[in-house]
This record gives C-alpha cells, sequence and structure tokens, in this order.
C-alpha cells in the first residue's frame, strides 16, 4: 500500500496490485485551490469526504467517475473496506464548525484512520470502540479549526497507532492561518524527522512498540 499527501487533508492511497491488475485509488478531502495550494492532477476509484467545507469537498477537483462517500456508515468496494464516524468539527458539538467524519479505511489487511477536521479534545469511547485498532492514523495539527499540538497527545493515546501522520499545518503558500508541523513535533518530543515523498508500506512493516511519526512532503 502506497500513501501519498497532495497537501492541507487531501491523501491519495493506493493498493499494491496483484499480477494483471491495476491499483486501487482512494482520495479523501480533495481542497480547492483558494486555499493557495494547487491541486495535482489524479484519477480515483473511491473519493470520500470528511465534511462539506471548500477546502475539503473538491470533487470535481479529482478525476475518472469515483464512488463518492461523504457521511459515516459502512461501505466495501474493489476489497477496500471503510467505515465512516460521525463526530465534530470543534469541541461544543458542532455547535460552531458542524460535523465531521472520520474514516476507517482498510487496504491490504492495513486499517488507516483519517481523522478529518476533527475539533473534538477527546473522542467518546462510543467512537473509539467503532475505530477499533489502527495502523496508521492521519491527524490535524494546526489548531485553529480543528485540534493542535496541545490537543494531539491525548487522542494519540486514546488510538494508540503504529504509525502517525500529520496534515492540516501551515504550509508556505497556503492562505489559512494555522500552526506549523514543528509545533507538533516539538509537543511530542519528535525534533528531526526528515520528510518522506510517500509510505510504501505492509503488514508485515507494523509489528513495533509504540508509534513512529511519519511527515510526507506535498506532491
Amino acid at each position: 500500500m502506497k500513501i501519498i499527501w497532495h497537501g492541507h487533508s487531501c491523501f491519495q492511497i493506493e493498493s499494491s496490485p496483484q499480477k494483471n491488475e491495476k491499483p486501487i485509488s482512494l482520495v479523501i478531502d480533495p481542497f480547492s485551490e483558494e486555499i493557495g495550494l494547487k491541486l495535482p492532477k489524479m484519477e480515483a476509484d473511491i473519493l470520500l469526504v470528511t465534511h462539506e467545507h471548500y477546502d475539503h469537498n473538491n470533487i470535481k477537483g479529482v478525476l475518472g467517475s469515483p464512488f463518492l462517500i461523504t457521511a459515516p456508515g459502512e461501505y466495501e468496494l474493489k476489497k477496500i473496506f471503510i467505515q465512516g464516524i460521525s463526530s465534530f468539527h470543534d469541541n461544543v458539538e458542532g455547535s460552531k464548525r458542524g460535523k465531521n467524519t472520520i474514516y476507517i479505511i482498510e487496504v491490504e489487511k492495513i486499517k488507516v484512520c483519517h481523522l478529518g477536521d476533527l475539533g473534538q479534545t477527546e473522542l467518546s469511547a462510543e467512537q473509539l470502540e467503532k475505530i477499533g485498532e489502527v495502523d496508521v492514523l492521519i491527524l490535524p495539527v494546526g489548531g485553529t479549526y480543528t485540534i493542535g499540538a496541545k490537543e494531539v497527545p491525548r487522542i494519540i493515546s486514546q488510538i494508540e497507532p503504529k504509525i502517525v501522520i500529520p496534515m492540516h499545518y501551515q504550509l508556505p503558500k497556503i492562505k489559512i492561518k494555522l500552526d506549523t508541523v514543528d509545533s507538533f513535533l516539538k509537543t511530542i518530543g519528535k525534533k528531526e524527522i526528515k520528510p518522506q515523498d510517500k509510505l510504501k508500506i505492509q503488514k508485515k512493516d507494523l509489528d513495533r512498540d509504540g508509534f513512529e511519526v511519519v511527515v510526507l512532503t506535498p506532491k
């Protein structure tokens, strides 16, 4: 499996193809270029949107005819299992910014959790039960509109993933004012992490204690 970050909260997950098979492409939260970043050309079989804000729901920017998922529920498509879990975009039960969908994506027996624009400083027992065991956790760290560096450690400790990938933080051209990834890294005591172009991973790579932080370069 391959995970590519396109900036902000937009990720592309590609399955490793079997012989004579095409890889399956899943895209999450394509952004409008109004935010200052350029959305690359990409084609998807499955498209997930965590909530209907312009920096997450540019479905027209994705090529192909993807199966669109925009709400909580359970889905199984092309050997990929997806579960959408209801959550809040703020810490006051959605009264400021509404709801957000957390997605659990199971590809090649690897469970990826994309938290979207989570604003809750703590996940509920019901949410945690639905999330279950997670291999790769993708979470916002920029604060302002989501959880930030101070809240992130609590969420990580609740989920206990093997790998953590930060997203939704300040980038050079982005017009939204967010905190930097360095604030997050400092908070969790990981000061020097070399960014990677993409994350290639297999289930056998996840037999470890604790969690590893992977910082990706937008592609």
